[in-house]
């Protein structure tokens, strides 16, 4: 009789599962594809990706998120990279690429280390020190920055902007961008900066040049007059925004209205014209004569108000409603026997005008908006939808320079300034999280290392003439893609702010660490495919 065991399943059927180092090995090669997968678009130098969805929609791009977003990544570790990504989009809105490449070559230097046989959570454990450092060193570097230095908050957008397509118009779109911040931006009693990103609206048109697009000192709306007899500008407008339709509401329970003669019929339809007049009137005797209303606007009403010369928009969005109250200082209604003169908001114009094929709605030279929009225009889709990204990434930066009112260069030069000083704080640590923090060191060399390589230069001689530069206590110096030499990013107007920076690399080092700590990964099994489904009956070979 023989002593073997009958094997014991825990698992379902079909449920794969790797363990030990082949799964760390998995993880890691699907995380450091994916940041290979970006960084080429890395720099000023750095190309574009064009993707193509299943529907057949086609998105030209370097903007790192947006990239890995449309590629629909499957793999559960990569999709761990991808939220990196996504973090530094929703915290900074720009350095999504930097972020994700940081990630990968973090990964790639332990993965050296993991052949050493360095025990996982020592690499963890070294890189969680290496990152608390290497914020300190960032913080000590970074130089003060408040919105009166205009000059170099435009360069901020200046590097926000540069290598997208939009790069043609840098001078125009980086002041715009400032100039939105500022209006938008409020300081409160403890000096501290609040900025809500919602409260620039990006409007994207297509037509005309990246040059032509524009700030405006209040609102755009996809909206035309209800009607054609409406005004088509109205100066010094008085704004009443409503959020109740303007139109006889049908009874709550079903109601049976019984007409016996033809003279009733008439009676009940002049009643129900006399009602929409009424409800024109509550609005006229406000003293409005431009009216947004988030519902519908019935006919006559429509007709009444035309009548009265007043500017009329419906179904306007809520989010559009909120904006405009920001902008022109009117309150949303909801009772129309509410409405008075102080509920009202003022502009300098309103005005509808025809961009391309559609018309718009101008809501301009409002007195202190707190809501401004951005018309982007270019000459096709696509660029249109690219310069409205890179308009992202810079209105991001701006404010993220402003909300900390810290800046650093760009151009690789910090990450090679806080590898040099990591390599220092190294040499003080016994013990083999020693290694960790060198390999951490190490790996931030990637991103000048990326930028030489994108722009076509030898990254081994760049990287030698960067070390020596710092050594010499240019800490600065960085690569000048154009130039393929060394210089100073400061000087050169290549500056970012230092909320980029600490975000990219802590978020990094964060989904590294956690990678490196999985070592069994279980995917669940397919149902069987025997038993019946929820879904659609057979069809019958439809």
């Amino acid at each position: 009789m023989s002593n073997q065991v009958q094997p014991i399943f825990i698992l379902p059927q079909d449920t794969q599962r790797t363990t030990g180092k082949s799964a760390q090995r998995n993880n890691i090669a699907a995380a450091k594809l994916v940041a290979d997968t970006v960084r080429t678009t890395l720099g000023p130098k750095g190309m574009d990706k064009m993707i193509v969805d299943s529907l057949g929609d086609i998105t030209v791009t370097n903007d790192g998120v947006t990239i890995l977003e449309e590629m629909q990544i499957e793999h559960p570790a990569a999709k761990m990279v991808v939220e990196v990504a996504k973090t530094q989009e929703a915290e900074v809105g720009d350095g999504t690429t930097t972020a994700v490449v940081i990630a990968g070559e973090l990964l790639r230097k332990a993965e050296f280390l993991l052949d050493q046989q360095v025990h996982p959570t020592v690499i963890a454990r070294g890189y969680r020190i290496a990152n608390e450092k290497a914020m300190e060193i960032l913080n000590e570097l970074a130089e003060p920055v408040t919105e009166k230095d205009d000059a170099i908050l435009r360069k901020i957008a200046g590097t926000a902007v540069t290598g997208k397509s939009a790069e043609i118009a840098k001078e125009k779109l980086s002041e715009i961008a400032v100039k939105a911040v500022k209006r938008v931006m409020e300081r409160d009693a403890a000096g501290h900066v609040h900025f809500d990103k919602e409260h620039i609206k990006l409007e994207k048109k297509v037509g005309g040049a990246v040059e032509d697009t524009e700030l405006i000192d209040g609102i755009v709306l996809e909206k035309e007059a209800v009607h054609p007899q409406m005004p088509k500008l109205v100066a010094s407008p008085k704004i009443a925004l409503i959020d109740v339709a303007i139109e006889i509401k049908d009874t709550e329970i079903d109601a049976k209205i019984e007409i016996t003669q033809p003279s009733q019929m008439q009676a009940f339809l002049d009643q129900e014209e006399r009602m929409l007049k009424a409800m024109v009137d509550k609005i006229l005797a406000s003293g409005a004569n431009v009216v947004f209303c988030q519902k519908g606007i019935d006919d006559m009403a429509q007709h009444f108000l035309a009548k009265q010369g007043i500017y009329a928009a419906r179904r306007v969005k809520k989010s559009d409603m909120e904006a405009l109250a920001r902008a022109t200082g009117g309150h949303i209604i909801s009772s129309l026997d509410d409405i008075s003169a102080s509920d009202l908001g003022h502009a300098g114009r309103v005005e509808e005008l025809k961009i391309g094929d559609e018309e718009l709605t101008y809501i301009t030279g409002c007195k202190n908006p707190k809501s401004v929009t951005i018309l982007v225009r270019g000459g096709t889709q696509h660029i249109v939808d690219e310069v409205r990204r890179a308009m992202t990434d810079a209105i991001g930066d701006v404010a993220a320079a402003l909300k900390i009112g810290k800046i650093v260069a760009g151009a690789g030069a910090p990450e090679l300034e806080v590898s040099r000083e990591l390599r220092k704080f190294a040499d003080s640590l016994s013990g083999r999280e020693q290694l960790a923090v060198l390999a951490f060191a190490e790996a931030l060399e990637v991103i000048p290392r990326t930028l030489a390589e994108n722009a076509g230069m030898d990254p081994i001689d760049i990287i030698t003439e960067l070390k020596n530069a710092h050594d010499k206590k240019q800490k600065w110096a960085g690569v000048d893609v154009s130039a393929g030499k060394v210089m100073d990013a400061w000087k050169a107007g290549v500056l970012e702010p230092l909320k980029i920076k600490t975000q990219a690399i802590s978020s990094a080092s964060e989904v590294a660490q956690m990678i490196l700590r999985i070592d069994d990964v279980i995917a669940g099994g397919k149902q069987d495919s025997r038993a019946p489904s929820q879904g659609m009956p057979d069809m019958g070979g439809m």
